[in-house]
């Protein structure tokens, strides 16, 4: 039987279910999930939260155990990041020993009238999968820690007009760290990547050898991604580290290489090839092929004649 989602709405809320107290700021909190919730929780749950959700574990043996279809164990400090109205499945494996387990919370409210409301959709990692999590040296985890208790002490103190100021700016701060360790993580795991864009090569050679595209057109960024198991995201951000273009561009490269060989190996009209590539309309193959070749299909047949 399935089980029932918990939906949370509010920072309110979220502290009413977790007993935590009166939340000393209406939209955002940082909290420690520790043994006493680990206790109470005798159960697992889904969960959705109409807020995002930072978290880093160190050390923590209770798990967010899934995430969509992937599972992920917290073993060793890592963070993970999701945006409002994503659905978390916890795995009530273990109990937590320690108190070594922050959280931030931040309704969207929070950040919608500011200009980082306007950047959040930059911060790709909310739609990573928890597989995905960042995963933290001490050096790191510190730099987070600091800034996370920076934010407790602002909405903490007595609000006044720069309060809202200094939480965003903060806020901001860590998201842009978090930035830069992503950065170093894909880095550090250069030869993973590159077997990675290794596979992608493979998933995209299969689909057209399968004729794939016949009955379900050119492959899209989300096909791609469920073949390899990992979120579109972070199947985009790993292409652009390694050869700076993203999923889409790659697909697009691939189709325009095909149909450069089927224009010179064939008497097949740019419509039929079109068709054969997965194009529903041909317009959008020779418009796809211009802005790939800067010449339309039938100028580059020309070129070879």
């Amino acid at each position: 039987m399935k089980s029932e989602i918990l939906h949370i709405e509010s920072i309110h809320e979220i502290h009413e279910f977790l007993g935590l107290g009166k939340p000393r700021h209406p939209l955002i909190s940082v909290f420690k999930f520790g043994k006493k919730q680990s206790q109470e929780i005798k159960e697992n749950f889904n969960y959705s939260l109409g807020l995002y959700q930072i978290s880093i574990k160190g050390n923590c043996p209770y798990t967010i155990s899934k995430y969509g279809r992937n599972s992920y164990d917290f073993q060793e400090c890592s963070m993970i990041f999701t945006s409002p109205n994503q659905v978390l499945e916890v795995n009530k494996a273990y109990q937590i020993e320690d108190d070594d387990c922050w959280t931030l919370v931040f309704h969207p409210d929070l950040i919608r009238k500011s200009p980082l409301g306007g950047r959040i959709d930059k911060y790709s990692f909310f739609n990573y999968a928890s597989k995905e999590a960042l995963h933290l040296s001490e050096e790191e985890r510190q730099t987070i820690t600091d800034i996370l208790q920076k934010i407790i002490k602002e909405y903490s103190n007595n609000i006044d007009s720069h309060s809202q100021t200094l939480i965003l700016s903060n806020l901001e701060l860590l998201l842009n760290y978090s930035v830069r360790f992503y950065d170093r993580q894909f880095y550090t795991r250069t030869n993973l990547n590159m077997d990675l864009v290794s596979e992608f090569e493979e998933v995209l050679k299969a689909y057209y050898k399968s004729d794939k595209q016949v009955k379900s057109g050119i492959p899209t960024v989300q096909y791609c991604a469920d073949a390899l198991t990992i979120s579109p995201r972070y199947l985009s951000d790993l292409l652009r580290k390694e050869t700076g273009k993203s999923t889409q561009e790659h697909i697009h490269h691939f189709i325009i290489e095909k149909a450069k060989t089927s224009l010179l190996d064939s008497s097949k009209s740019s419509s039929e090839i079109a068709y054969d590539l997965g194009f529903e309309y041909p317009q959008y193959f020779s418009k796809l092929f211009k802005k790939g070749t800067s010449m339309s299909p039938i100028e580059y047949r020309k070129t070879f004649d």
